[in-house]
């Protein structure tokens, strides 16, 4: 005789399957069908999800008051549907969203601008450097010489102190901008770079199995560098970092789980991330695709 009770199993396996599918969706670890792009990710602009960024699981993204950011002492995670955009002080036509300042503890300051058309850039204060990494669209840089040059996406500009430059974009560019008080040194001096990410050597990485690019030079006259880290899905950092260097993130692409403190966070491309000094940090990897931040770094100067 049939046991009854066997259909009533077979059914609840079928649901506990659909619900687990669901949950793990395409994208991989609390990735739900998006219903705002069903669309072929392959065929997108580097870096999209930075400009287009869409909340997963899809059924918590018309969720009223709901956000993933966080503010504690030692870090902070700023998520896309957390940005604030205004008007960026003494630019044109650009709108900005300041994510991470002083006021949060940080000794920099890292901030999105999405210049409109016929928009113009305005210097920053004396004795603050710059350094502008293009994730959408495309600018002309131009400095007191009358020398210009395009940055498109992946490409970057450090501007040193004090350095006379404007950018211009005559149709709509979103910038990611790092800009702090530079702490001279005798006798040594920055230089005006521009460059592109896939142009920087692969660096080694002992102990670890990211690709590691840096897009500023390692020598002394330079306070801070700017790092592109990449991860395959599965990779992590073997070290859990505690060091006294400041850093400000962005994940241009992939998603995975970033610890910082004795918190887990879930994290995918468009957020940004705050570490203080000596605050724990880790990362790993998750999805199907790869992952790649943007990581600013304090290095060459006594923290004394």
């Amino acid at each position: 005789m049939q046991n009854p009770s066997l259909p009533r199993l077979l059914l609840l396996s079928f649901t506990l399957i659909s619900v687990f599918n669901l949950v793990l969706g395409d994208e991989g670890f609390c990735s739900a069908p998006s219903i705002l792009d069903q669309t072929d990710s392959s065929s997108k602009p580097l870096y999209w999800k930075v400009t287009s960024p869409t909340l997963s699981p899809s059924h918590l993204q018309d969720l009223p008051g709901f956000t993933r950011s966080v503010y504690r002492r030692d870090h902070a995670l700023i998520t896309p549907e957390s940005h604030v955009f205004s008007p960026l002080p003494d630019w044109t036509n650009t709108l900005g969203a300041y994510l991470i300042t002083p006021a949060i503890g940080s000794h920099f300051v890292m901030y999105l601008a999405k210049m409109q058309e016929n928009s113009r850039s305005e210097l920053p204060p004396n004795d603050v450097e710059r350094l502008i990494f293009v994730t959408q669209g495309a600018v002309t840089l131009t400095n007191s010489s009358g020398i210009s040059n395009k940055l498109v996406v992946d490409s970057y500009a450090y501007l040193p102190p004090n350095f006379d430059h404007s950018l211009k974009c005559d149709g709509s560019a979103t910038l990611v901008v790092f800009e702090r008080r530079y702490a001279f040194l005798d006798n040594h001096i920055t230089e005006h770079i521009v460059g592109s990410t896939d142009k920087q050597p692969l660096l080694e990485t002992p102990g670890e199995v990211f690709e590691l690019r840096k897009l500023l030079p390692a020598s002394m006259p330079y306070d801070f560098n700017i790092h592109i880290m990449d991860f395959q899905p599965g990779e992590f950092l073997n070290v859990k970092e505690v060091h006294y260097n400041q850093h400000g993130l962005l994940l241009l692409e992939g998603q995975g789980i970033y610890r910082l403190g004795d918190s887990w966070y879930p994290v995918q491309a468009g957020d940004v991330i705050w570490m203080a000094p000596f605050v724990p940090q880790w990362y790993a990897a998750l999805g199907k695709t790869r992952s790649r931040y943007l990581l600013y770094k304090d290095v060459n100067r006594n923290p004394l």
